[in-house]
């Protein structure tokens, strides 16, 4: 990157911060999948598919993005994940906002929207991160990308609670796609306007094999498991940190301990604003020891909450300590891959990204650990194995091409 030598005016990243606002959306996918499950009387293992979705658009389509991004350019395959989330919010705004929808037409369109939104969100992960590349230095990269999911974090921890208000309110939670609808189309008209110059990429070399390949090189390897490690921990957390709860309180509901996952998002958040500045000012592997070392703690809690040590601050401190250490994984993981070979940064932002699959897999395995223990020390003890990963990288900065 030679973004010294360019002249980048701080309006050039609104439209970028605005569709990172956008790329929050996704997150929404588990309240609506709630309010889904009660309007169509689903059964639990129906309405989890909705989730699973998500994860499987990654995995499909990742690789296909970074083709998309060689042919046609960064900008424009952004522009391609907004329309297709435009296209995600208009049709539960369709069976909800029009009369005398019947149920089973209803939840057609609902599927329809958890389909785009999952494969519009993929295209906007694989794209949107390395189009900063394009605005920023090297040593800004991974600060801004902490930036950029700052203000997804703000999108993913806001929408449920406006979706909440509106339908305790007047009964109108699918209103939250009306809202996404116009950030959306902010978002597209702003960046359609954005003028960002990016060098000139050929797709016609590129195969999924080839990509694939790219994890031959170590650190593209090392930085893909940790991707992996960081999506499966923050999806494991943000599903069983109730249970943790509940488990130390006999006759505890879901709802009364739901407020725990909002521990760790709080703190998620204010990792993220944080990285904003420590990661312009301190070198990647002081950060990623940083990260660890806080995510080594969270697990002590977790194992000593679940065994001599059931009080609440502990659990409480677990989820702080997880939701600040784990926020940056990502930007460092990913700045980090992409700067070890910049030539080949659009199929290595796919590779990163699908990475994301971790997130289905890790939950499954600490929900049936647990259930083979008895409680939820299993799902503690599933949590160890990321930690001690990413203690591994903090331990050895050379193999991540750090000196």
């Amino acid at each position: 990157m030679s973004q010294s030598t360019k002249k980048v005016s701080a309006g050039m990243f609104v439209p970028i911060f605005v569709t990172f606002f956008t790329m929050g959306f996704v997150d929404f996918v588990g309240t609506a999948t709630n309010f889904v499950k009660e309007d169509m009387a689903l059964q639990s293992w129906q309405a989890s598919l909705f989730t699973t979705m998500v994860f499987f658009w990654f995995f499909i389509f990742a690789i296909p993005t970074s083709y998309c991004m060689n042919k046609y350019g960064r900008r424009i395959t952004v522009l391609i994940s907004i329309a297709i989330t435009i296209g995600a919010c208009v049709f539960p705004i369709f069976a909800y906002g029009i009369p005398n929808v019947p149920k089973s037409g209803k939840l057609v369109l609902m599927v329809i929207s958890f389909i785009l939104l999952g494969v519009g969100n993929t295209f906007m992960q694989v794209s949107l991160n390395p189009l900063i590349a394009n605005l920023v230095s090297d040593e800004r990269y991974s600060s801004t990308i902490s930036a950029g999911q700052f203000v997804k974090a703000i999108s993913s921890f806001s929408a449920p609670l406006v979706a909440a208000w509106l339908g305790s309110a007047f009964g109108m939670w699918w209103f939250m796609y009306v809202i996404f609808l116009v950030f959306s189309v902010v978002a597209y008209i702003s960046l359609s306007a954005d003028k960002i110059e990016e060098e000139k990429r050929t797709a016609s070399n590129m195969s999924f094999g080839k990509v694939l390949a790219l994890l031959g090189d170590p650190i593209i390897l090392l930085c893909f498991i940790g991707i992996m490690c960081h999506v499966g921990m923050d999806a494991g957390v943000n599903t069983y940190a109730p249970q943790f709860l509940i488990g130390a309180h006999a006759g505890l509901t879901a709802s009364a301990a739901a407020y725990t996952t909002s521990i760790y998002f709080a703190f998620r958040t204010l990792g993220f604003a944080v990285g904003m500045w420590a990661l312009m000012k301190f070198a990647n592997k002081v950060s990623v020891a940083v990260c660890s070392a806080c995510i080594a703690l969270s697990v002590v809690c977790f194992l000593l909450y679940t065994t001599v040590a059931p009080q609440d601050w502990v659990l409480y401190a677990a989820l702080a300590f997880i939701g600040f250490g784990n926020s940056n994984v990502f930007s460092l993981m990913f700045s980090i891959a992409g700067l070890h070979i910049p030539e080949r940064q659009n199929e290595i932002s796919g590779l990163m990204i699908m990475g994301l699959i971790g997130g289905a897999i890790l939950p499954p395995v600490m929900g049936a650990v647990s259930g083979a223990v008895g409680n939820q020390l299993g799902s503690a003890l599933v949590l160890v194995v990321p930690a001690c990963y990413l203690i591994f990288l903090a331990t050895q900065p050379k193999r991540l091409g750090e000196e």
